[in-house]
């Protein structure tokens, strides 16, 4: 009889992966990280336990954004205070926080609870092409090829 293999979190292991966001239409390259950081490129991926690779995402703020989302897409915040509605335009995001704007779309595309949180902290946006993660020997992953 023949079993299910599953991971253990003691025996995952982690590599690091580069990818420069220049001229990517933000869905994609969002479904991409989304789709690492879970561990689904791995023959290894378990549901339930976090399997998933660190990913650097470099220059978020010449992400693309397609139609007309930098003037229509909205996004909203309450700060807990009456009136307290903030909305911003996707194209304010991507001037003002670049780097926000790609984590909010990778945490939309992750399944909700607290796994989702835990590969989350795997990801690390970087507005512009320097990052402070050379010492972990990141392998460059080019999107236009995985797509």
């Amino acid at each position: 009889m023949r079993t299910t293999y599953m991971a253990k979190p003691g025996e995952v292991e982690r590599k690091w992966y580069i990818i420069d966001a220049t001229d990517i239409s933000l869905g994609r390259l969002s479904t991409v990280v989304a789709s690492i950081l879970r561990g689904k490129n791995k023959p290894t991926f378990t549901p339930h336990v976090d399997t998933g690779d660190n990913v650097i995402v470099i220059n978020a703020s010449k992400v693309a954004l397609t139609g007309r989302k930098a003037s229509d897409k909205l996004y909203s915040h309450h700060t807990g205070y009456l009136g307290g509605l903030k909305q911003k335009t996707a194209g304010q995001m991507l001037n003002d926080t670049p780097d926000k704007l790609v984590e909010t779309s990778v945490k939309g595309m992750l399944p909700s609870g607290t796994l989702a949180h835990k590969q989350l902290l795997h990801l690390h946006v970087y507005a512009d092409a320097n990052h402070a993660h050379q010492a972990q020997n990141p392998e460059v992953l080019d999107i236009n090829n995985l797509i």
